[in-house]
């Protein structure tokens, strides 16, 4: 509530004055070329013209012909100079007619250019930056791959050569108010190249290269949105820092192995990287060493080998001091001084009697902040060897591809064929402009001769998703009478009958009206897509079923509303609408997003910058990981590259506690990160259960079922019985990681009664431990958005 009031330090101060001298800086980033930033860069010069704003058009790419052009409607041009480069026509900006023209803002296509060898200015990111100081405003465009370092990683992941003529620093998106990422399927940028027949030669050839393969495509666009996500935790680090806010900030893991100078070091670390890869976080080693006693020369040997891993694999290595002799409360300070969010430890060697008499240093830490999890790595690394993570699970029967299909398959292959095509637009926040690209893209389709219509549609009185309906079909609602009101609601059945190839189905997450046919909209759209309608879709990222909890860290904000993950796993295609925090929230001040009476209360509470700042990421590593995972699909599909590692199994225990739905959520997220086959336990020891408890068991069983786990009951005849039982069921199903809670008992109750917690971790040293820590939101607000 009080970020308004807060006193600037004077740099901020220095730097708030230097911007406002000078003009602002917009980049429009796309994973490749023809990916839709020219277009997009003369759409948002037509939306500024509409606001009276001065927009002029500096330069526009000559190989961008046909839909792109029409896009420059009635925007001025001030004509570009055309030079001759070894017989190739170049073009470069004309510097001196902007400056004297001096309009607001100046649309630059193309950053990534070098200047005739005559011109006052080496390169357009020079003319560029000279324009922003004579305070003209600029937006362009650039490719991922045309940042120097970037280039060198891409070529390094797609294994071809990346031709770029001029590459910009790789610090020029740090120089702009804004970035915007155009997320962009491959084959949409494929589909284009094929329908666009006035492309000029240089774009036929970009057709042919290496890198407008599938594949390709699909490994630039993942490079292009954790990139972007990279560079939104650095600006969500820095938020946080200068607000004070200590701890991990939900929106990415940061996994931090603390080790000593023994054998098992090396383990650790492997292990750790192994999850920071697989889970898409950054890798921190730690050392902490009485200062009072030398290295022996086996910790020498062990402490050279364990920098040199650390540097392998891309981590960062500190060894520090340890003062107070208080190891836990050392681990606690650093974790929270790095924003860690999981810390990975070995197993502990203590006894029973050593852990009641010292404590469990786990605990210890546990008890010590909140949020950051604990990953106790299995003692049998030291005699069965690295145990790697599993790239995807395998079925049986793909070993064979001549057995033929049962009914049942056969059945489930043609369905497949018949079935609609699902694309769903994810955004971080209401108001990104999902619903308005959904509504631009059915134009484009209906222009193209494909039978469109809206099947839904939330508008929120928004004047430019309005103006986007344009003459398109609304199928109209049905109206319900529930509760002494009439309510209205999608018509699935009208839609069927109406039979069009492709239907809008705004907000999927949406909860339908008690007495509909189906609980949610996703249900619906389920529908449509067995009738062999397509349908393109929108939500948020805070919908996602499995994120709730990081989104309830985040923002504080308990999401109800939420879509399972495996209807997004289903659908064909994804896509991101980027938008800046600073950006969505000027949108919102402009009254854009929600009336005006309710500006002041959204600004101070969900969408304040932090929040909003941490949701882009979230959603940027999101569709990242999913670009990532089909992706990888797609290879395995097409050969089977080695020997298949091993599968991991994973048990998430619950015992019907308030966080039971969380371990659930977080053991969903793990499993499928590993592509692990996963369960949800929970053992009985006493009947019968009480209403409350029966409640929460249905509310358990019915979210591992939504999220595709297997949830199973066993009977112990006391609490005493209880681990025991577990530890058989985990050896049973050959488990290789137990997901549990953090221990509600006290140091005293521990000693007293024992704890679980501890009581399992001797059982189980075989196996992998993470013990989730109790959640605690950075922000609170009663809202249930």
């Amino acid at each position: 509530m009080g970020e308004q009031f807060r006193r600037k330090s004077p740099e901020e101060i220095l730097e708030s004055i230097s911007k406002v001298n000078r003009g602002r800086l917009k980049i429009i980033l796309g994973p490749v070329s023809g990916s839709g930033k020219t277009y997009h860069l003369l759409l948002e010069g037509n939306e500024l013209k509409k606001r009276s704003i001065d927009v002029v058009i500096g330069l526009v790419s000559a190989s961008n012909q046909s839909k792109t052009i029409e896009q420059i409607g009635q925007l001025e041009s001030i004509s570009p100079i055309h030079w001759n480069d070894h017989g190739t026509t170049r073009q470069d900006v004309d510097l001196e007619a902007i400056l004297a023209r001096n309009p607001e803002v100046v649309l630059v296509d193309e950053l990534a250019h070098r200047n005739r060898p005559e011109s006052r200015n080496k390169t357009r990111l020079d003319d560029v930056l000279e324009l922003i100081s004579k305070k003209i405003s600029v937006i362009t465009t650039l490719n991922i791959y045309e940042l120097q370092g970037v280039k060198q990683i891409a070529e390094n992941q797609l294994g071809v050569r990346v031709h770029v003529s001029h590459c910009v620093p790789e610090n020029t998106l740090d120089l702009a108010d804004e970035v915007r990422l155009l997320d962009v399927p491959p084959n949409v940028i494929l589909n284009r190249l094929q329908d666009n027949e006035n492309v000029g030669d240089e774009t036929k050839e970009k057709e042919k290269s290496a890198l407008f393969q599938r594949d390709n495509l699909a490994v630039l666009r993942e490079l292009a949105l954790r990139f972007v996500a990279e560079e939104v935790n650095e600006a969500l680090d820095d938020y946080r820092e200068k607000q004070g806010i200590v701890g991990a900030s939900g929106a990415t893991e940061k996994i931090l192995v603390s080790v000593q100078y023994h054998w098992n070091g090396s383990i650790l670390i492997r292990r750790g990287h192994q999850i920071a890869k697989r889970l898409g976080g950054d890798l921190q080693v730690v050392c902490f060493r009485s200062s009072k006693k030398p290295l022996s020369e086996n910790e020498a040997t062990y402490r050279r080998s364990i920098k040199k891993l650390v540097e392998k694999v891309g981590g960062e290595f500190e060894e520090l001091p340890l003062i107070t002799e208080n190891a836990a409360e050392a681990i606690v300070s650093y974790a929270m001084k790095k924003n860690i969010s999981r810390i990975v430890m070995g197993q502990s060697k203590r006894s029973r009697w050593e852990e009641i008499v010292y404590g469990s240093i786990i605990n210890k830490i546990l008890r010590k902040t909140n949020n950051i999890d604990i990953f106790i790595v299995a003692d049998r690394a030291e005699k069965d060897g690295e145990r790697v993570l599993p790239a995807k699970k395998v079925k049986q029967d793909q070993s064979d591809p001549y057995r033929r299909l049962t009914k049942k398959e056969m059945e489930a292959e043609i369905h497949k064929i018949k079935a609609g095509t699902l694309k769903v637009y994810i955004g971080s926040a209401p108001g990104v402009g999902k619903t308005y690209t959904m509504l631009r893209e059915a134009n484009v389709l209906k222009k193209n001769g494909i039978d469109v219509v809206i099947g839904l549609l939330e508008t929120h009185d928004r004047k430019d998703t309005l103006e986007q309906v344009g003459s398109l079909e609304i199928i109209p609602r049905k109206k319900v009478h529930y509760k002494n009101a009439i309510l209205e609601e999608m018509d699935t059945n009208a839609i069927i009958n109406r039979n069009p190839e492709v239907v809008l189905v705004d907000e999927l997450a949406h909860t339908n009206i008690p007495t509909s046919k189906y609980t949610k909209r996703y249900q619906d759209v389920e529908e449509l897509l067995k009738a062999g309608i397509s349908v393109i879709s929108t939500m948020n990222i805070q919908h996602v079923e499995s994120l709730n909890d990081h989104v309830y860290q985040i923002t504080g904000v308990r999401v109800r509303e939420t879509v399972p993950d495996h209807v997004l796993g289903k659908a064909d295609e994804i896509e991101l609408i980027d938008i800046s925090a600073k950006a969505l929230r000027q949108r919102m001040r402009e009254g854009n997003i929600y009336e005006m009476t309710k500006v002041e209360q959204s600004l101070n509470h969900f969408f304040k910058t932090g929040n909003l700042i941490a949701l882009r990421e979230l959603a940027l590593r999101e569709v990242a990981d999913d670009v990532d995972e089909r992706l990888e699909s797609l290879e395995r599909k097409r050969t089977l590259r080695g020997p298949w590692r091993k599968e991991e199994v994973i048990f998430v225990c619950v015992n019907l506690r308030h966080d039971s739905e969380r371990l659930i959520r977080r053991g969903f997220r793990i499993a499928y990160r590993l592509k692990a086959s996963w369960y949800v336990c929970f053992v009985k020891d006493h009947s019968p259960l009480t209403a409350e408890e029966e409640g929460m068991l249905q509310k358990v069983v019915s979210l591992t079922e939504r999220l595709g786990g297997t949830f199973e009951m066993y009977e112990a005849f006391n609490r005493r019985k209880v681990v025991t039982e577990l530890v058989h069921q985990l050896n049973e199903k050959s488990a290789t990681q137990v997901i549990i809670g953090q221990s509600a008992r006290t140091r005293l109750e521990e000693i007293m009664k024992g704890s679980v917690v501890q009581k399992l971790l001797r059982l189980v040293r075989h196996l992998d431990v993470l013990v989730v820590a109790d959640q605690k939101p950075v922000t609170v607000n009663n809202s249930n958005s």
